[in-house]
C-alpha cells in the first residue's frame, strides 16, 4: 500500500471541506508549503482555483493570503 502524500492529503482536504488555506493546512495536516503542494496538484492536471482573502491579525494589522478550492470541472 502506497504512502499518503500531502499533497493527497491536501487534495482529499479540499474535496472533504470545500476548501483550504495555508493556516488550515498547517493545523490539520501539517503542511507548512500549501503553495508548493498545490502547484504539483495543478501540474498533475487538477484545476485549483485560488482567492486572496484578508484577515486582520491579533496584532490589528491586515494580512492576506491565498485560499484554495477544486474547480467545479474536477466534480
Amino acid at each position: 500500500m502506497a504512502k499518503e502524500t500531502q499533497n493527497d492529503m491536501v487534495l482529499q482536504y479540499m474535496k472533504d471541506n470545500g476548501s483550504i488555506s495555508p493556516l488550515e493546512a498547517l493545523a490539520e495536516l501539517g503542511c507548512m508549503r500549501l503553495a508548493s503542494r498545490i502547484s504539483d496538484l495543478r501540474t498533475k492536471g487538477i484545476k485549483i482555483i485560488s482567492n486572496n482573502e484578508t484577515h486582520i491579525n491579533r496584532y490589528g494589522k491586515k494580512v492576506s493570503y491565498s485560499r484554495y478550492r477544486l474547480a467545479k470541472e474536477n466534480n
